[in-house]
């Protein structure tokens, strides 16, 4: 049995970050720059709520912000096969 820390704030930047790296080999087309604006904003999202969700005033309140969290997480999935259909190449 291992001892991992999972710490979702860093997780979730580290995924951040791994996007945005992703991002920026795509080739700056048309479609490309308005997929890659929707997909960052989304991904950024995941760990932006899941602080707000850290510093909830109640257990409803963080509750709702999760389930925030786990909407833009699927964002984030739809945003990225979209990139990965426009750009089989990559």
């Amino acid at each position: 049995m291992t001892n991992k820390r999972y710490d979702l704030e860093d997780r979730t930047a580290e995924f951040t970050k791994a996007v945005i790296f992703h991002f920026q080999k795509l080739p700056k087309n048309t479609i490309n720059i308005e997929l890659i604006s929707q997909g960052i904003r989304a991904a950024g999202s995941v760990g932006a709520n899941y602080i707000e969700a850290n510093e909830a005033e109640s257990k409803k309140d963080f509750a709702h912000r999760i389930r925030i969290c786990r909407k833009e997480a699927k964002e984030s999935r739809y945003w990225l096969n979209l990139i990965k259909s426009a750009n089989p190449e990559a």
